[in-house]
């Protein structure tokens, strides 16, 4: 078969339909299907890809697409299958699919050899062209072939604390630890994200709240405010407040008008809190009620009264709100919960129940990493210990974790781990140096989730060269991890902190009102106003963080604006969003690390050269095609029904055929919804459904 014959013009008609759906998606329209012109009269569409399997970084999927050769031409219908390198912008919901291979293809028409000569010759070229689409197509469409079950959370309930007035609470990490702060010059309290200090001329501890000042004799005792401070406090609130308004110049303008009352914890706990007695109030459609006095998720239950309350993704039921609370798995629910309406006040919390279309999509985006290029020359790594490195044993493990840093450091045989902001390193000594490494080490994922290095198991190195090391990390690095049909925030575990000269805090699961929207990942709800984390600005000294920096977000204020209203925490464009710079990737402004900046309009950087001929405008088209996993096309009409394409004409569907076909429909309209929204959020808009609302 000579080359003059394997090349009719179905086969230029052909090759420039894979070349513009994998460069042409990169177009400036987001909508589908998109009409494409080939050389010649030629008209290509291509319907939204629809994606089969994630395995790590390496996607899978299949598109349905339609081919006239002039014209006046009837559409010839068809499939195509292919597997890319992923990369990822999680900031603006955006993937770029790398070294495409064609797979498999189904044209009506090309048979035989043609089939066989126009797969070799798409192989061969299609590793250079990149396709570029969303991250919520990918989420929405990917089925859930992936071992789901993260088994050895811990969901038992932490101490829950129900109060009916406003209150803030303060968490110290174990009984409060005092020692001298040079800079302030008095006795402050180590292991809290608060400003506890004990002023040397009346003993007292006084408490740093932004707009108010607390006193008490005794830390975990009643706490009082302060209306007239000693002069040596005065002159600290001064300095702190005015160093707030450099870091944050709107700071406390949204501060409450009277103190909050101040409760102290010193083990995990969790605050929930109505404007006085909870105020319940009707969801249409169910047998549920909701407290409509507060922003926490409280519910009663009508058939069986007992309370239901959402805590960073963890479901607790009690017959009080004062409790007992005992855990509640998402699939044991009563039935209302996953038929609370799309669009009413609680919507938000169906990403936190079994069945869903929210739920499942929460557990697809958790499994599609956030990926960056590593330059092994300029990539850095500093590791600071508290002393000498000191190691302890993972459990079940042959690895050893460093007891005494901020870092997260491994010892494996006589290796040196550490994960930095998702990227490997390796040493021959716990000191280093530390060059970027190029592997794991061998039992990290069998850390279990007992251990605070369980994280790392979550940062993964997909290839390298002699200059570049590829990375990536999924969700779970930054706390949100899949457990069954769901979500959930931390791992529930407690992790003893380290304390010395330095105090380093681990990572936590309760006491932040952590809670999931599908728009921001997981935001924070504060029962006060960002005064109370404010002083880190100023003292900074002897606190470590642990992990990557948003990855404990009681010691990180990386916030704007206040963040208190009279009757709750008032959230900023619905949520309060605990990753620095309000961005989803940890790569950003690193040395040494780049992630692609694949814009959400126009070619992204690397791709191919459009052809001129291919980027003639769409014309508005219905995007109801899809394809099954055997290459038959479908189509749905203006009434719902679907047809198959068969011989060159359109025959109904089977009534058996009908669910699934309208689950992938369905899957693709919420990703269109959830691009939608994402933009209007962008765009400094409502999020409409999934949003907290005032």
């Amino acid at each position: 078969m000579n080359k003059k014959q394997t090349t009719p013009i179905a086969m230029k008609i052909f090759y420039s339909l894979v070349l513009t759906l994998l460069s042409g998606i990169c177009m400036a329209q987001e909508q589908w299907p998109r009409v494409l012109k080939g050389n010649g009269d030629g008209q290509i569409t291509i319907y939204q890809p629809q994606f089969e399997k994630l395995d790590g970084n390496i996607a899978t999927g299949r598109t349905a697409v339609s081919i006239k050769q002039k014209p006046t031409d009837d559409p010839v219908f068809g499939a195509l299958w292919f597997t890319a390198e992923m990369e990822t912008n999680r900031d603006n919901r955006m993937a770029l699919l790398k070294k495409v291979k064609i797979n498999d293809i189904k044209i009506s028409g090309l048979e035989g050899e043609k089939i066989t000569a126009m797969k070799s010759y798409l192989e061969k070229e299609a590793p250079g062209w990149n396709l570029k689409t969303s991250i919520d197509d990918i989420a929405a469409a990917a089925e859930e072939e992936q071992k789901l079950l993260a088994a050895d959370l811990k969901n038992d309930p932490p101490s829950i604390i129900y109060a009916t007035q406003p209150s803030t609470l303060v968490l110290i990490d174990g009984e409060p630890k005092l020692q001298m702060d040079d800079k302030l010059k008095m006795k402050k309290v180590l292991n809290t994200a608060f400003l506890i200090v004990q002023y040397p001329k009346d003993n007292l501890f006084y408490l740093y709240g932004g707009k108010f000042w607390y006193s008490t004799t005794a830390i975990t005792g009643t706490w009082k405010q302060v209306t007239k401070l000693p002069a040596e406090l005065q002159q600290l609130d001064k300095q702190v407040k005015e160093q707030e308004k450099k870091q944050n110049p709107s700071a406390g303008t949204s501060s409450p008008e009277t103190a909050p009352m101040i409760v102290v914890a010193t083990t995990p706990t969790e605050l929930i809190q109505t404007n006085g007695e909870a105020n319940f109030a009707v969801i249409t459609g169910v047998n549920l009620l909701y407290a409509s006095n507060t922003d926490d998720n409280i519910f009663m239950d009508i058939n069986s009264r007992n309370y239901f309350i959402l805590v960073s993704g963890r479901w607790y039921s009690s017959p009080r709100l004062t409790g007992p609370w005992t855990y509640v798995a998402s699939d044991k629910l009563p039935r209302d919960f996953a038929q609370i309406p799309k669009g009413s006040e609680k919507d938000i919390v169906l990403a936190s129940v079994a069945g869903t279309d929210e739920a499942h999509d929460a557990v697809m985006d958790a499994q599609i990493p956030q990926t960056a290029k590593v330059d092994r020359k300029t990539a850095k790594c500093t590791v600071k210990y508290d002393g000498e490195p000191k190691f302890e044993q993972i459990e079940g493990t042959s690895l050893y974790l460093a007891k005494n840093t901020a870092s997260t450091v491994i010892k494996s045989g006589s290796d040196y781990y550490c994960v930095e902001n998702g990227v490997w390193f390796k040493a021959s000594k716990p000191t280093g140096p530390w060059a970027v490494s190029d592997e794991r080490p061998k039992d990290v994922d069998n850390i279990p989730a007992s251990s605070q290095a369980y994280n790392t198991k979550y940062v993964y190195i997909y290839e390298s060269t002699p200059q570049y090391v590829y990375v990536g990390y999924t969700p779970a690095y930054m706390g949100c991890y899949v457990y069954g049909p769901v979500v959930v925030y931390g791992t529930g575990y407690y992790y003893n902190p380290w304390y010395g000269p330095y105090y380093y805090p681990r990572p936590v699961t309760y006491g932040f009102s952590m809670h999931y929207n599908p728009f921001t990942g997981w935001s924070m709800g504060f029962h006060y106003s960002t005064g109370y984390f404010s002083f880190h600005f100023y003292t900074g000294g002897h606190y470590g963080y642990w992990g990557p920096p948003v990855y404990h977000p009681p010691y990180h204020p990386h916030y704007h604006g206040g963040m208190y209203g009279g009757r709750g925490p008032v959230y900023i464009g619905g949520d309060v969003n605990i990753n620095v710079n309000n961005s989803n990737n940890i790569y950003n402004k690193r040395n040494g690390v780049t992630t692609n900046d694949i814009k959400r309009n126009g070619n992204a950087p690397g791709n191919k050269p459009v052809n001129k001929d291919l980027s003639q405008p769409n014309k508005p088209q219905q995007n109801n095609l899809v394809s099954d996993k055997n290459g038959n096309v479908y189509q749905r009409d203006e009434k719902g029904g679907w047809q198959q394409r068969n011989n060159n004409s359109w025959s109904p569907v089977d009534n058996s055929q009908k669910a699934n076909l309208d689950k992938q429909m369905q899957s693709r309209e919420r990703s269109s919804n959830q691009n939608n929204n994402f933009n209007k959020t962008n765009r400094g808009g409502n999020m409409g459904g999934g949003s907290r609302k005032k």
